[in-house]
């Protein structure tokens, strides 16, 4: 069986790398071959470079009237072609079809977004203290960008690097994960065919810090933006200090969720089910550190329980599958050996915590009560089918216990007393707060963390802005 080949795309040419060197993309649910990834070698990467460059010159010219154009176009193709994308995306990170779906649709409207928002990349004019000057801000394509995009929304987070720098006026090179890379070369092929031209958008393969290292070492690229690890961002930010390249780091999170006695328990329960073990719980955002009154503690658990134990797992190329596999053997046993930590050290196994029988790296959807705050599931990002509950007896106690570590990604409240919703939405140590939902991440709504789960944002105004400088023009009329 020949096996397709996942390639690069370099200045518009799409193939293989300079040396041949591949490695294989492998279908989590059934461990199966599925394709061939070619990797870049450094002769590759200068390629990609120079030819960033080169159409960096051109792209920057164009008017924000004809970016809108092409990337209307590559969201009409990313619709058309959603379907294909998302059989794609469903077999090489596992999550189930209606997922993918939703996620390439979302692809599609941030894709319009930006269209849209490269009409509205506004200066200003400052008075100025003399009538014979004139003061003028211009907003300008910061340069050529680095895109590095973790496996778990291989089309979303690609997308929003492609999207955001490209109605900027920028060119971009995008590093996708190596477990997710045909995803990610389907919708650069929808930026390509509706009219981006070659070298403003490039795609490459290999491995993580070979590529990294050697991109962001170069002076062409002016800008990274990574969504990844907290190591991982630490590590790039280090590297791009060297050229003083700016950043916008989108990293992880341990997202606290607090639910008061007063909630409404079914709908919590409903939302916080969906939330956590989507996509497995591979996401940034995922509600992992239950926070629960005492006085509903035990009976919102028993509904969070019965709830979850209807989740369908399997393959997520099966109809009525909801919940997929772990996108690779390692990180199924990363989360088997935080839930061994817990139980160890006195929490209560009230659902799963096994891996499922079979081919596929699955593991049952797992709910843990009266977690301590020593288990390493409290301190450590699970990314995983995980749910941690602790009960808590004031609203100082649980804020505190919510912004007690160093990310601050997303948080949750679940109350409907106003005073405590205000309260708490100021109170929490997080760059996005759902408060009785959680759906923090829109197309035009600004997406980004605090303090180590990063800075900067994607999405919203403030995602095209990351891709643009502001320069002052100062006039004397003569």
């Amino acid at each position: 069986m020949t096996l397709p080949l996942v390639p690069l795309l370099i200045d518009g040419v799409y193939g293989p790398g300079a040396t041949g060197a591949t490695v294989a993309v492998v279908n989590p649910a059934t461990e199966e071959d599925i394709a061939i990834l070619a990797h870049a070698a450094p002769a590759d990467l200068d390629r990609a470079l120079q030819s960033s460059a080169r159409a960096f010159a051109a792209w920057r010219e164009t008017t924000a009237a004809e970016r809108h154009a092409v990337l209307v176009r590559a969201a009409s193709l990313i619709r058309k072609r959603l379907e294909e994308i998302a059989q794609i995306l469903t077999a090489e990170n596992g999550k189930s079809l209606n997922e993918a779906r939703g996620e390439v649709g979302f692809c599609a409207d941030a894709t319009d977004w930006y269209a849209e928002e490269a009409k509205r990349a506004y200066g200003r004019v400052i008075p100025a203290r003399s009538t014979d000057v004139r003061q003028i801000t211009l907003r300008e394509p910061v340069g050529v960008a680095l895109g590095f995009a973790a496996w778990n929304f291989p089309a979303g987070n690609v997308t929003l690097k492609m999207a955001a720098a490209l109605a900027a006026g920028c060119t971009i090179i995008v590093k996708p994960s190596d477990e997710t890379p045909a995803t990610a070369i389907a919708i650069g092929r929808c930026f390509a065919d509706a009219g981006v031209p070659a070298g403003a958008l490039n795609i490459v393969h290999g491995v993580p810090a070979d590529v990294s290292e050697h991109l962001i070492a170069s002076p062409i690229p002016k800008k990274v933006s990574l969504t990844g690890s907290t190591p991982v961002g630490k590590l790039l930010q280090r590297l791009a200090s060297e050229t003083m390249k700016r950043c916008t780091m989108e990293l992880g999170g341990h997202a606290p969720v607090l639910i008061f006695a007063d909630a409404d328990i079914p709908n919590a329960v409903e939302r916080l089910v969906n939330a956590k073990f989507r996509n497995a719980g591979q996401v940034c955002t995922s509600p992992t550190r239950f926070f629960v009154a005492r006085e509903i503690y035990e009976d919102f658990l028993a509904a969070f329980v019965e709830r979850t134990r209807q989740i369908k797992v399997g393959n997520g190329a099966e109809p009525d599958t909801q919940m997929g596999p772990m996108v690779t053997e390692r990180r199924r046993q990363t989360i088997a050996a935080l839930v061994q930590d817990a139980i160890a050290k006195g929490a209560d196994l009230r659902l799963g915590g096994n891996a499922l029988p079979g081919k596929g790296y699955f593991y049952a959807p797992t709910v843990l009560a009266d977690v301590p705050e020593s288990a390493r599931l409290m301190t450590e990002e699970p990314f995983g089918p995980i749910a941690a509950f602790t009960p808590f007896d004031s609203f100082a106690e649980v804020i505190a216990r919510a912004n007690a570590l160093p990310y601050g990604l997303a948080a949750y409240v679940f109350s409907q007393n106003p005073g405590t919703i205000a309260r708490a939405g100021r109170a929490l140590d997080a760059g996005v707060v759902g408060v009785n939902h959680t759906s923090v991440h829109e197309a035009e709504t600004p997406f980004g963390g605090v303090n180590e789960s990063g800075y900067g944002a994607e999405s919203g105004i403030e995602g095209l802005d990351a891709y643009l400088r502001t320069k002052m023009l100062t006039e004397k009329y003569l």
